[in-house]
């Protein structure tokens, strides 16, 4: 297992590079070019200059997360093979400065969906909330309006004003479409671009959908055992892979989450791990990594980790607000202290999967 933190680039993110160098076994920070929209060229002189600047503060740059696959591909569209010919280049300028995996998604229009940044715990944190009867009764528009508010003037991936400023097009061009339609597009998207992973040595590892169930009638690829099964069918080379998230998956609590770890590991190349407590009527919360705080099996989920023997890469996924931070000087689901104490836990179940050791 490789411990990493994701981090969201220099005038961009408020937590410096070198305190995460300070988290004991952290030695990778995922990256991105968080300036590129989907579609644009990532140039290898801009992908140098960033990963010599991390470098330089003495932590490896082995995973992206992401290189955002344009609408145009998940449509279809004719234009499709002209953004799929630049995420190619994209992807041999990241593996020719030592990039190992890049995590992406393919859901429509939202990458991923909150009603709530800053929701109160009962222990006077904060953290990211899903509301089921919040979601239901507001239009794309009136959440798109939320985040943004909400964000206090701090990029979010998956919610880019060049995107959202499209949002009726973007839903009237979806319309008809389905699962199946949608995983068609996915195919012909992840069969042109494999040959160049395998040339390059570079691994794609997809993210669920979050929340993994519909969100305004968009369909779903990604979120339960069996749509992931068809996915990984479609194309059988082991650099198409999954990104297996826990909070992503675990906020439906009929994934069985550790038996998936082990049916699926093979495949799995980038690892987060996020606790979720998740009620009797669909809504969830994001909470500490520490198992009873929430509704995923953490302890369980590093064990099975350790089973397969995983040697991957992982970070610690959403955390809490906590010690000062809110919405005024941190990103939702981003600080520093949470995701820190995550990585000190997670650290922990590593070593007493090791030291009981079941290979």
């Amino acid at each position: 297992m490789k411990m990493s933190f994701r981090w969201y680039g220099r005038d961009n993110d408020p937590i410096p590079l070198e305190y995460i160098k300070q988290i004991p076994n952290t030695r990778e920070v995922v990256w991105a070019l968080h300036n590129k929209v989907a579609g644009e060229l990532w140039t290898e002189e801009e992908i140098k200059e960033e990963v010599a600047y991390i470098k330089d503060r003495g932590l490896e740059t082995s995973v992206v997360e992401s290189v955002n696959v344009h609408e145009d591909i998940k449509l279809g569209l004719p234009t499709r093979d002209r953004y799929i010919g630049i995420y190619k280049e994209t992807l041999k300028n990241l593996a020719n400065n030592g990039v190992k995996v890049v995590c992406y998604n393919f859901m429509p229009i939202f990458d991923w969906t909150r009603t709530d940044l800053f929701h109160p715990l009962e222990d006077g944190t904060t953290a990211m909330f899903f509301e089921n009867n919040k979601i239901n009764a507001v239009s794309p528009q009136e959440l798109i309006d939320l985040m943004q508010k909400e964000s206090q003037g701090m990029t979010m991936p998956g919610w880019e004003p060049e995107r959202l400023a499209k949002i009726q097009e973007l839903f009237h061009a979806y319309e008809g479409y389905d699962d199946d339609k949608l995983r068609e597009n996915f195919k012909y998207f992840i069969d042109a671009i494999i040959p160049t992973c395998e040339e390059y040595n570079i691994k794609m590892a997809i993210h669920p959908d979050d929340p993994p169930f519909p969100i305004f009638g968009l369909p779903r690829l990604v979120n339960k055992d069996t749509n992931i099964e068809k996915l990984l069918a479609v194309n059988s080379s082991k650099y198409h892979g999954l990104t297996f998230c826990t909070g992503s998956l675990g906020s439906d609590p009929s994934n069985p989450l550790v038996d998936m770890i082990h049916k699926f590991h093979d495949r799995i190349h980038f690892m987060h791990v996020r606790n979720v407590r998740v009620s009797e009527n669909g809504d969830f919360i994001e909470v500490s990594h520490f198992t009873e705080d929430g509704t995923v099996d953490v302890v369980g989920v590093m064990k099975a980790l350790y089973e397969v023997g995983f040697d991957g890469y992982l970070r610690p996924d959403h955390g809490r607000h906590i010690f000062g931070e809110n919405s005024t000087n941190v990103r939702a689901g981003y600080g520093l202290y949470d995701r820190a104490l995550g990585i000190m836990y997670l650290n922990g179940c590593w070593d007493m999967a090791k030291r009981l050791g079941n290979r």
